[in-house]
């Protein structure tokens, strides 16, 4: 039975607020500088329960209140220690004197002191230096000397015990102060690789074209990233939902991205008459997106790769395949098992695990360890599958390189996993139980946002030392140059909506910032790695600020920066930020071409999301555009044409734009691929679903007609763009 809570809309008491602040809940938050909002009581307590806090009657609340408040009192340690390189944690310094200190360290050295011998070193008395100041002195067990504050970066184990007997053991991540700077300015493609078809694809674009285009942008035209929307492994089934911002699993590739015909057992798959009916089939699909007008589907070329990947692993491996297979299940160990076993659970049982039968739901149950038994070929299918994927997405970024690309290829990290995936069933202890990600009200969505997605606990990641977090990360920076971070706001704070409610009736809860930034700065530093946070909308007071401190650039967008604190004019180059990812646009957001154009208002108004009658929508849009050219004119930027009519043309608007972002400070200047070639259409609109082909459509040239990679690469338009950039504006 659930637990009581208070009637919706009633004010939580000052134990409840209290007892919400101590477990990371915000009771309110700030909007603007000028307005508080005020979580419910039933907001509180729900988000409370999900974290295992019981808070359903005032007697319950006052008892979880002083349990906390003594837990706190009494701990040691917190249970993830950060240390950054060249300073001590305040959380050692404010040890009591005499507290000795033992360090297994991720290396496998050994370091410590002993509080009982004196001709050890200790932590130094309160009167000796300000707590600010003080080292933690530490020697091996071979007798070596050190400093806490010089320990090798890594996540290693500690072991505090108190003169008073207390004990705490912790995790300690020691991590370098900063990321890794972006080897100089570059400037690169935004794509989501669906879109960018070739006449290999097989329906859809694929990590064969990635490389096609990255090594063609480095070697032809100097540039220096290609950045591509989150290829995670999506939930199957059909419809598979088509958005790769709700994948099954963040941690593991999707297969559907596999160029085929490049996995080497393909050459030599024995019935070639059923591979050349496969060929065929593919190049149906092909020419159904291309030639005809057909939307992108995902289900139909998973469907036909996966058949033909059936019959590709029936040829055995090589011994050095065989050998680098062998390496890879060993590196990925038990993730790796789990996701596959899940893919092979749902082939039988259906996507969603929580309508599995029950012994099967828990993944360390004994049905679960029967069932790995039973399905071993198909679990091992599903690693081979993950084997060959990581394969090609290392094969892209080592072709970027070797083309000149400084950066190579961006990935991006979406913010949360769809709730039937493999990820919640295989990390259950980490997700929040009936709470879901979303955003709270603004002056864009007054209802707020619902996004579908569960949120990690942050008390059980902590606990665990941020296992799950780093484990994703260096699975990712395996294979990419640089990491886009969507909403990276979330590093801080996320706001949980419990299930059932409206999205108002949500709260923040926050995370320990430095302890994910720290294993962020870890495990990019360790791949040499460039890192990119969204930090579009609404973001807390600080947070842009502790990013750019650790070397994370942001994301500007043009239409976006204007002088909010002053006259709301669009803002000058100069008074750009340098630390930032600059662009003209974002899949979310209209082509730019749309926009100058106002056709972006009159595609909303078609599906019935505008909000304010169509005339004045026009006006303020015609108004913001506007205002863009007669800065970008101003400043020399925009070249008449048009026959002489002394107009600009939308090309020459658009290489406008392009030359105002290379004018700015910005570290990295990126351009939407679809602009391009003067493609109208966002791949995503937000507020639709099907009244809309989010996620399905192919790059397109002005009048809507499927351009593909090899007219993309011989386009006039995009090249004359693009040389732009090459040559500084």
């Amino acid at each position: 039975m659930a637990a009581p809570v208070p009637p919706a809309g009633s004010a939580p008491s000052a134990d409840l607020t209290r007892l919400a602040e101590l477990h990371g809940v915000a009771p309110s938050y700030r909007p603007s500088p000028d307005r508080e909002v005020h979580a419910s009581a039933t907001a509180l307590t729900r988000v409370l329960a999900a974290l295992g806090v019981d808070a359903s009657t005032p007697e319950a609340t006052r008892a979880a209140r002083a349990a906390r408040e003594r837990e706190l009192r009494e701990r040691l340690l917190p249970p993830t220690v950060v240390c950054w390189s060249g300073s001590t944690p305040q959380s050692l310094t404010a040890l009591p004197p005499g507290t000795a200190l033992h360090i297994e360290t991720e290396q496998g050295e050994t370091w410590h002191f002993d509080a009982e011998r004196s001709e050890t070193w200790h932590i130094e008395d309160e009167q000796s230096e300000p707590p600010h100041l003080r080292s933690l002195h530490l020697q091996t067990e071979q007798g070596a000397r050190s400093t806490v504050d010089r320990l090798p970066p890594g996540v290693h184990r500690l072991t505090a015990t108190a003169p008073d007997g207390r004990t705490a053991e912790a995790h300690l991540v020691v991590a370098p102060p900063r990321l890794p700077s972006p080897p100089g300015r570059s400037y690169g493609l935004l794509v989501q690789l669906y879109s960018l078809l070739s006449r290999r694809s097989w329906g859809m674009g694929d990590l064969g074209d990635l490389g096609e285009l990255a090594a063609w942008a480095g070697r032809t035209l100097g540039a220096g990233f290609v950045q591509v929307n989150p290829l995670h492994a999506a939930v199957p089934g059909a419809p598979t939902d088509p958005s790769p911002y709700r994948p099954s699993s963040r941690r593991f590739p999707d297969p559907v991205h596999l160029r085929v015909e490049d996995v080497p057992e393909f050459a030599y798959v024995e019935d070639r008459a059923r591979v050349a009916a496969l060929l065929e089939r593919a190049a149906r699909l092909r020419a159904a997106v291309l030639d005809k007008g057909a939307l992108i589907d995902r289900d139909a070329v998973w469907e036909l790769k996966r058949e033909a990947l059936e019959l590709v692993r029936l040829v055995p491996l090589g011994p050095g395949r065989r050998a680098a297979y062998a390496a890879f299940l060993a590196g990925q160990g038990q993730a790796l098992e789990d996701h596959a076993t899940w893919c092979a659970l749902a082939e039988r049982h259906g996507a969603d695990w929580r309508r599995w039968p029950p012994e099967l739901r828990d993944p360390r149950s004994a049905g679960t360890a029967r069932a790995r038994a039973e399905l071993m070929d198909r679990i091992d299918f599903h690693c081979w599958l993950a084997w060959l994927t990581d394969t090609q997405l290392t094969a892209a970024q080592r072709v970027a390189r070797e083309a000149g690309m400084p950066v190579g290829v961006i990935h991006d990290l979406a913010v949360g996993v769809h709730p039937e995936g493999a990820d919640t069933w295989a990390q259950q202890d980490f997700f929040a139980a009936g709470m879901s990600v979303g955003a709270p009200p603004d002056a864009f969505n007054a209802r707020g946002q619902d996004w579908g997605l569960p949120p990690w606990r942050p008390d059980r990641l902590a606990a665990s030392g941020y296992a799950p977090y780093r484990l994703l990360l260096r699975g990712l920076f395996r294979y990419a140059g640089a990491l886009r971070i969507d909403h990276v706001m979330g590093l801080f704070r996320l706001w949980w909506v419990p299930q059932g409610e409206l999205p108002t009736e949500g709260a923040y809860v926050r995370y320990d910032a430095e302890a994910m930034l720290a294993v962020l700065v870890l495990e990019a530093s360790r791949a040499g790695a460039v890192v990119i946070g969204e930090d579009l909308g609404t973001v807390e007071p600080g947070v842009r600020e502790a990013l750019r401190e650790r070397g994370v650039l942001g994301t500007s967008v043009l239409w976006f920066e204007r002088d909010w604190e002053g006259d709301g004019q669009p803002l000058p180059p100069e008074r750009w930020r340098a630390d930032c990812l600059a662009t003209a646009t974002t899949h979310d957001l209209p082509s730019t071409a749309a926009r100058l154009s106002g056709e972006h208002v009159e595609l909303r108004d078609r599906l019935g999301l505008l909000t304010r009658p169509l005339e004045e929508e026009r006006a303020e849009a015609a108004a913001d555009t506007g205002e863009w050219l007669a800065l970008l004119a101003r400043l020399g930027l925009l070249e008449s044409t048009g026959g002489g009519t002394g107009v600009p043309s939308e090309e020459a608007e658009v290489q406008a734009v392009h030359r105002f972002l290379l004018h700015t400070p910005a570290r990295l200047v990126g351009v939407w691929l679809p602009d391009g070639v003067g493609d109208r259409r966002p791949q995503n609109l937000p507020g639709t679903w099907d009244q809309y082909p989010n996620w399905r459509l192919p790059i397109a040239d002005a009048e809507g007609r499927p351009v593909t990679l090899e007219e993309l690469t011989a386009s006039p338009r995009l090249r004359a763009l693009l040389e732009v950039l090459r040559g500084g504006g």
